[in-house]
This record gives structure tokens, sequence and C-alpha cells, in this order.
């Protein structure tokens, strides 16, 4: 009878091993998909031709869509984990709902967690070096030669890092015997390096958030149709619509020979026509859409920024009264266990959206800054290498969101407090477990 009950107990394992796997690929399969038709909807056209650099276009693209898809992943767990506790909470013995526990979200995150160090150290590395090789000087050119190159500049680069992190170590380390050995590479060094690159993502996305806070309501605006408050749109257009057949008169009139004047002019049409239709735009726009949409959504942002403040400051000033208050990840309720708001779905609700805000305002406030302007990508006009470049910063702000947002007391949520991962309370690479 105990032989049948063990059977039994393993059987049971298997299949929700089984079950939990294929509901990780399902949901990582769906978000690469997302991801591709992102990435070339803004990737420049290229000749369709089956040459070698058609081919490291490929497999770049590849990279940077799994990379993209991890990103995407990541934002999106802390707002699913929120909602499976709270339809935990709400449902606990549902049987439709049985899949839904502690140890797929926690595989989820470690899953997310292992896939970020992959693409932040290897994938991405690989998929620059890749793009831009050419093999080495003396070797037959081809794909081979390209790869040989690109895994030789992989070992150099990661030797020049571990190099950097070991003597950084050592310095911040007084002991002899942890300068001298390197055993604990990968007890010590990876973590330590993994917490340099969440350091700088937490530092990145508390740079970016306030000014895309700043932000929000400008690029909204742009989005949206203004009322049309003591304005006469056909003025406006008519106006427009004079100056730019001025504009294509006098191109028409120069000569092909001042090359100087003829730019300035071709980029002066290019703004009055853009211009133009923005206005032809608000002019076709509907009164709902003028009148209502308008003013509801920057009411509605103005309230996300002031709910965001005020839970941001309140935080703070429960950090310098109450001690206890620290995120130190002490053990929680646990998935399921508890509600992680006083206000049962309404607060978990709300924590979401004030989420997904900050998420999108460190995007807005990352590509409003001046030094990260070059970033933005264009419909059909963005390079490969400036796609990468993308799928690395949303890669690093999306690894410091749950940090963030959980320094920032805009959610509870423990994810180190599972019986069968009582391992993940020690230190480890896991950013993500260990901040939460």
């Amino acid at each position: 009878m105990e032989g049948q009950d063990e059977v039994s107990a393993r059987e049971q394992h298997f299949h929700s091993q089984v079950r939990e796997s294929t509901i990780c690929f399902l949901l990582f399969a769906v978000l690469y998909v997302v991801s591709y038709f992102i990435i070339t909807r803004y990737k420049r056209k290229s000749d369709e031709q089956e040459d070698e650099d058609a081919i490291v276009n490929r497999i770049s693209l590849s990279l940077s869509t799994f990379t993209l898809a991890v990103s995407a992943g990541a934002v999106l767990l802390l707002p699913f984990s929120i909602i499976s506790n709270e339809v935990l909470l709400s449902f606990p013995q549902n049987y439709y709902i049985q899949w839904l526990n502690g140890s797929l979200i926690h595989g989820l995150w470690n899953l997310a967690s292992l896939f970020s160090n992959l693409c932040l150290f290897v994938l991405m590395p690989f998929a620059f070096f890749f793009l831009e090789s050419e093999g080495f000087a003396g070797l037959k050119k081809g794909l081979r030669a390209r790869v040989l190159e690109t895994l030789v500049m992989l070992i150099l680069v990661a030797l020049l890092i571990l190099g950097i992190v070991w003597v950084a170590s050592a310095l911040v380390d007084n002991d002899p015997a942890s300068a001298e050995s390197l055993y604990d590479l990968w007890e010590f060094y990876l973590p330590y390096l993994y917490s340099c690159i969440s350091l700088m993502g937490c530092l990145l996305l508390l740079l970016c958030t306030p000014v895309g806070l700043s932000r929000m309501f400008t690029v909204t605006g742009q989005l949206l149709v203004k009322p049309a408050i003591l304005e006469d749109l056909d003025e406006q257009i008519y106006i427009i619509t004079l100056e730019e057949e001025a504009l294509q008169r006098r191109l028409m009139g120069l000569s092909s020979s001042v090359e100087y004047s003829t730019m300035e002019l071709e980029r002066e049409l290019e703004n009055v026509k853009t211009l133009k239709t923005k206005l032809e735009r608000r002019k076709k726009a509907s009164a709902w859409e003028r009148n209502l949409v308008y003013p509801a959504v920057m009411v509605l942002l103005l309230i996300e920024t002031s709910i965001s403040v005020l839970l941001v400051a309140c935080n703070i000033l429960c950090l310098l009264v109450d001690e206890t208050a620290m995120p130190k990840g002490t053990r929680g309720p646990g998935i399921g266990n508890a509600s992680l708001s006083a206000f049962g779905f309404v607060g978990a609700a709300l924590e979401i959206i004030l989420i997904f805000y900050l998420m999108v305002s460190s995007v807005v406030g990352f590509y409003s800054l001046r030094f990260f302007g070059d970033f933005i990508p264009k419909k059909d006009d963005t390079t490969m290498t400036k796609i990468i470049g993308n799928c690395v910063s949303i890669l690093v702000l999306s690894s410091a969101l749950p940090v963030m947002s959980r320094t920032l007391g805009l959610h509870k949520l423990h994810l180190s407090n599972t019986s069968r991962d009582a391992e993940t309370s020690k230190p480890s690479a896991n950013g993500h477990q260990k901040a939460l």
C-alpha cells in the first residue's frame, strides 16, 4: 500500500512538472511572437537575398526577439503573481485553477532570472559581435570565420570583466584568501557581477522614472487629439496648404547646384507636411474624441501620478520612522495565503496599474534623456545595432522594475518562501528572488 502511494505521489509530481513546463512554454511562445512582430515593425527593410549578411541579420534578429520576450516576461510576471495570489484567495478549491499555484509562480521567476542573465551576458554580446564581425585576416571568409571571431571576442571580454570584478572584490574584501582564489567564481563573483548590473538598472530606473512622469503628459498629448478651443482648423489648414505650395514652387525653381538650400527647403517642406497631417487628423476626429477622451486621459494620468507620488512618500516616511518596514527579504505569507492589499482585489488592481505606469514612465523617460535620444526606434528604419541596444536597455529596466517597485512600496509580494525552494533564500545570482 505504501508502494502504491509512493508511485501515485511520483506520478502526480511528474504530471505537475509537465504541466508547468507546458504552461511556461506556451506563455513564452506568445511573448516571442508578439516581440517578433514589434521588432519587424521597426527593423530596417533589407534585400531578401540569401547571402551571408542576411543570415547574420536573421540570427541577430532571433536573439533580439528572444531578449525582448524575456524582458516582457519580466515585466508581466509581477502583475501575474499579484493576480494569481488574489485569484487563489478568492477561489481556493476551484478545480479549474489548480494549475495556478506557488510552484508555477516560483518556476516562472526562476526562468525569468535565468534567461535575463543568459541574454544580458551571453546572447546580446554574441549578437552584437556577430553582427560586427568579418572573420580573422588570413582565414576563409564565411559564417564559420565570423562565429570564430565572435567567440574569441566573447572570451576576451568575459576574461576582462571577470578580472575587473575580481580586482574590485579583492579591494573591497581584505581577506587574502579571497583575493588569491577563484574557486568561488560561480558562488560569489558572478552573483556580485549581476548585483552590479542590477544596481546600475535601479539607478537608471531612478533617473528615468521622474523624467518620464514629467514627460507623460506631453507624449500623451501628442498621441491624442486635443480639443479645438477658440481655433479655426479650416483656416490653419488653408494657411499650411499655401505654405506647402510655396515651398514646392521654390524647390522647383532652384537649380540642382544649390545643394545646401535644397536640403533646407526639403526639411522645411517635410515639417510642413507633418503639421498638415496633424491638423487634418484633428479636423477628422469626432467631437467625443476631442472633447471627452483627451480630458479623461489627462485626468487619469494626473490621478495615477498623484497616487504614485503619495504612495512613495508614505513608504519613505514609514522607512524613516519604522525600522521594521525595511524590505529585508523576510518570509511572507506565501502565494495564495494572504492578500497583498488591505483593499483586496481593488487594491491589487491599483498596484498592477501603478506598476505598469511606472514601467511606461521609465521607458518614456529613458528615450527622453539626451544621451539616449538616438536610441529611439523608427518604423522600418532601425538598424540591427540600435535594435540590440534597445533590447538590452529594456532588459535592464525590466530586471530592475520588481526591485524598485518593492523598495518604493508599490507592492508587498514575497517570493522567497516556498517549501519547495528552501535553498532560494540563500544569496544567489537570482536578482528577482533575492529582492522580492
